[in-house]
């Protein structure tokens, strides 16, 4: 294509035949080119085992060819039909302390049943032999959000398959035992099939056997995607993805999903919750944007206004549709798609915001539908063009399911805070940010942070030091370098991978009570966390002025090499790390924005031009200094009036 794509999830079955040419025509009214279909119609495809009807589908690619709106044809395997789970109970899924799930959701069948991957390959075998050369089709999109609404799943089907993997990983029982530390409280395997998934039990289950059931269930789902994936291949060269959940879905290591994907797809909605949830989107889009190796990704899902599964669900203010859509765009995206074309007036998600809303084509929401269209059919010459970013923010899935298991030294340690944390205060400093696994390379990049990282392997580590040797300046924030992919403690004691690159070693924790504060040199407050930090030849930046750690180190600078080291050992808030990143700054050689609070700048680069895409999230109309022409508009000038809500893209003038 040479526009951006733009459209949403079509669901066409929900209504009558009649209504389809409607949707078209306004489909077309909304510079709408691109749809995906047949996410959730497995029951209609294959009404009985074996047994296909393709004519609804057949004659809904004849008309949406001839408007010329290309489709992303799903495989509808997020759903299987009531006669699959009355023909297989047993594929059902099994929660954790053994709760059976019935059907009448979504998402409900075990990845490990050899029937239900079966049954899934064959449904998507035969729509790739139907559709697959189909001239409207631009891509399939193989299943829908992996992950969601469950992941793990304990049914006897999925234990033995757990087995395998164990078998495959380790080779031995002996490794096993090893790995998994079980000569602690007496757990030591004689018999694989002895082995159990680690189902609730009367106390803590063992960690390591937790983190590697983690792992398993990741692939066992990813092994559910590339079963779909080739044998669609083999009937078709269309792109084959699927939607992600990037920063949102917990139970899925989307590093090595992305390596399967013919193009990276991602799905996102607000945090209705958090007033500032524009921060929380873009760093969903820069991470997708990594996952995807810096490439252009699809948006393949976001929400109109409000969605509908949410405690409270709030609606899109005027303009903040395109804020959203934009803000994707700026961050790499090169199409831009919604959840869902229209409103269903039946199911679970009726409320749920969409392209055509049930209050028709007289709303406002229809209305910046409309408008987006026609904003996003100006920007075609942006489409390929590439995010660059100075700073890297490390990422690391593995780390996160071991810090999050139970019997940590607090409560209150959370992974996703910190790096909430130091993603918003890079955003509010104007800073685009990658993500990178700790084992990736990091060499481009002349700010590394790592805001969490529990579980270090000897391989990051001395990628880490190799990074900070050659130049690099690390950021590293408390109860990181603790646990390898075993989750054991490593030789050596707490930092132990990282006692060279940052100088010290850290002899206790000492977290702090609820509601506990200690203070700073230089009166910063912080809370949740203090070190008992040993130097080995760190400078000290501040000290504890009260609490555990009364006059010892709370953050501090080593040099290593070419490069620096910096370690914080406690939870700072987002002012205060305002004045803590200062000097990892400096030494970075990093320059803050100098826009006005809560005015988002994003470049894009491409040979032939760069792109500046300006969104206001306030309440106060900017003035920024920037020659260029607004795509939006077609105006030209030396400065940009960027209103209150409003949202720019500008071809700067090089």
């Amino acid at each position: 294509m040479t526009s951006i794509s733009y459209g949403g999830d079509y669901n066409p079955e929900q209504w009558p035949e009649e209504t389809w040419p409607e949707d078209i025509e306004l489909m077309r009214q909304a510079g709408v080119n691109l749809v995906s279909i047949g996410i959730f119609s497995w029951a209609l495809l294959e009404p009985r085992r074996g047994e296909y009807d393709f004519g609804w589908m057949d004659r809904l690619f004849a008309l949406l060819h001839e408007a010329g709106i290309r489709i992303s044809l799903g495989t509808p395997t997020a759903s299987p039909p009531a006669w699959f789970f009355h023909e297989h109970p047993e594929a059902r899924v099994v929660t954790r302390d053994g709760t059976v799930l019935g059907f009448g959701s979504r998402g409900m069948a075990s990845p490990s049943s050899p029937a239900y991957r079966e049954a899934s390959v064959s449904i998507a075998q035969a729509l790739a032999r139907r559709y697959g050369k189909h001239p409207a089709l631009a891509l399939w999109h193989v299943h829908n959000e992996y992950g969601a609404p469950v992941s793990e799943c304990y049914s006897p089907d999925s234990v033995r398959a757990f087995r395998r993997w164990l078998q495959e990983r380790y080779g031995s029982l002996n490794a096993l035992n090893q790995a998994w530390g079980t000569a602690f409280w007496g757990q030591r395997y004689g018999e694989w099939e002895h082995v159990p998934a680690p189902a609730v039990s009367p106390s803590v289950v063992n960690p390591a056997q937790r983190l590697d059931f983690a792992r398993f269930t990741s692939d066992a789902l990813l092994q559910c995607f590339i079963a779909e994936r080739d044998v669609i291949r083999v009937e078709s060269e269309a792109p084959i993805t699927t939607n992600f959940m990037a920063g949102s879905c917990p139970s899925v290591d989307l590093w090595k999903w992305a390596n399967e994907m013919d193009v990276v797809a991602n799905d996102h909605y607000l945090d209705a919750a958090d007033p500032r949830n524009h921060v929380g989107l873009a760093l969903s889009a820069d991470l997708t944007r990594s996952l995807a190796g810096g490439r252009p990704w699809i948006l393949m899902e976001h929400s109109t206004s409000a969605v509908n599964w949410q405690p409270r669900n709030i609606a899109k203010r005027p303009g903040e549709l395109a804020r959203n859509a934009l803000t994707h765009l700026g961050r790499g995206a090169d199409a831009v798609m919604f959840f869902q074309w229209r409103a269903s007036r039946s199911g679970a998600e009726k409320f749920h915001s969409a392209m055509l809303p049930h209050a028709g084509t007289g709303s406002r929401i229809w209305r910046e539908v409309c408008a987006l269209g026609r904003g996003l059919g100006r920007l075609g010459e942006v489409l390929g063009s590439e995010v660059r970013a100075e700073v890297a923010i490390l990422w690391d899935w593995e780390s996160f399911w071991a810090q999050d298991l139970e019997w940590r030294p607090s409560v209150d340690l959370s992974h996703r805070e910190r790096i909430d944390a130091f993603y918003d205060r890079l955003w509010r400093d104007g800073i685009t940010v990658d993500f990178a696994h700790p084992e990736s390379d990091l060499s481009t990049y002349k700010l590394v942070v790592a805001p969490a990282s529990y579980l270090l392997t000897d391989v990051a580590a001395s990628n880490i030091r190799r990074y900070v040797e050659d130049g690099g300046t690390l950021v590293v924030s408390y109860f990181s370098a603790i646990v390898d992919e075993y989750d054991r403690v490593h030789p050596g004691g707490y930092v132990a991978p990282l006692r060279e690159v940052l100088g010290l070693t850290v002899e206790a924790f000492l977290p702090l009570r609820a509601g506990e504060t200690v203070t700073l040199t230089g009166e910063m407050t912080c809370d949740v966390w203090a070190d008992d930090i040993a130097l080995e030849g760190a400078e000290v930046l501040a000290v504890f002025e009260d609490g555990p750690g009364a006059g010892k180190p709370a953050i501090t600078r080593h040099t290593l090499g070419a490069g620096s080291a910096f370690y914080i050992a406690t939870r700072l808030g987002v002012d205060e790390l305002s004045v803590v990143l200062r000097r990892p700054y400096d030494d970075a050689g990093i320059a803050l924005s100098t826009a006005p609070d809560d005015v988002e700048l994003i470049r894009r680069h491409a040979d032939h031009a760069n792109y500046l895409i300006a969104l206001n999230h306030s309440d106060r109309p900017a003035q920024l200094s920037v020659a260029g022409t607004d795509l939006l508009t077609g105006k030209t000038g030396d400065s940009l009036k960027l209103e209150a809500g409003g949202a720019r893209v500008v071809r700067v003038c090089l």
